[in-house]
């Protein structure tokens, strides 16, 4: 196991959210550190390097793997997989219509389509949600 669920919890929206803690180091992750927030061991795989960061919420049956990353103020919920090496940070509720899917990978490029209130962005691993936000507003 690379986490657990601690006994510290905050209700959000009527949903109970606990927060992690690293159980060994993997990642930039060192063991003991506090994470962010989950409903439950099903939001985030205890496999891989996948992490949800400092005030970040993942609840529902959404889902975060492989190497993904999710931090700042996002809050990922519904349906929602968060995977590969995408990054999800800002102000984000992904519900049961919105996707994030891996287009492309090659040596010089990994592609991410991000489907959010019917809008697309296209996001490399080096491109920020939170500017993709910025742009559009």
């Amino acid at each position: 196991m690379k986490y657990e669920l601690t006994k510290e919890t905050k209700t959000v929206k009527g949903t109970t959210l606990y927060r992690i803690k690293a159980l060994k180091d993997f990642g930039g992750v060192k063991k003991g550190d506090l994470g962010g927030w989950i409903e439950s061991e099903r939001n985030l795989y205890q496999e891989g390097k996948a992490w949800v960061y400092g005030n970040a919420y993942v609840s529902g049956n959404a889902e975060v793997c492989g190497d993904a990353k999710v931090f700042g103020k996002a809050w990922v919920s519904g349906q929602a997989e968060v995977s590969g090496n995408a990054w999800v940070s800002g102000i984000l509720e992904s519900q049961a219509s919105d996707e994030i899917t891996k287009l492309r990978k090659d040596k010089e490029r990994l592609d991410w389509l991000l489907k959010y209130e019917g809008n697309y962005w296209l996001l490399s691993n080096r491109a920020d949600i939170d500017e993709a936000m910025k742009e559009e507003a």
